[in-house]
């Protein structure tokens, strides 16, 4: 199967350099601020806002309790953004490759978050990722109030 990639942007309103901090520095924190999306992010390997860091994610998505294994590939601060490398867990039974990028852009008071993934089906029957376009957005949101409420 070829590579595809999938891009959700989501606005939000509150600060978007604590958000790429957040993804860049802090993902353990992560599921304290969207507790029904995301459970728990765990460093398995190495220290949390370097490229090689290796975190374990446990997560809801489809209605069904989920993991990934990633690998922080990339961090570009010119960017804002941080990228994680799917290693093993639930979304790699259905894809060959998977990697997530997560970008800031800040616009005056607002910014705009674009995640954007890229993969690669094992299978053709491999589902599309509008379900998870829809996490990421919600998995935003969350961040975002709890960040408006601080």
């Amino acid at each position: 199967m070829a590579p595809s990639t999938r891009s959700v942007q989501i606005y939000i309103k509150s600060n978007g350099n604590a958000f790429h901090k957040l993804w860049k520095s802090n993902p353990q924190q992560v599921p304290s601020l969207t507790p029904t999306n995301i459970h728990k992010c765990q460093i398995n390997e190495g220290d949390a806002g370097n490229v090689g860091c290796i975190l374990l994610w446990n997560y809801f998505h489809d209605g069904k309790e989920c993991v990934i294994k990633t690998i922080t590939q990339d961090i570009d601060e010119g960017k804002n953004s941080v990228t994680f490398k799917g290693l093993e867990g639930d979304l790699m039974e259905f894809y060959k490759t998977f990697v997530a990028h997560v970008q800031v852009d800040n616009h005056g008071p607002d910014s705009i978050v674009t995640w954007t993934v890229e993969y690669e089906k094992l299978d053709p029957n491999a589902p599309d990722l509008d379900t998870l376009m829809e996490f990421y957005k919600k998995v935003t949101k969350d961040i975002e109030t709890h960040h408006l409420q601080n």
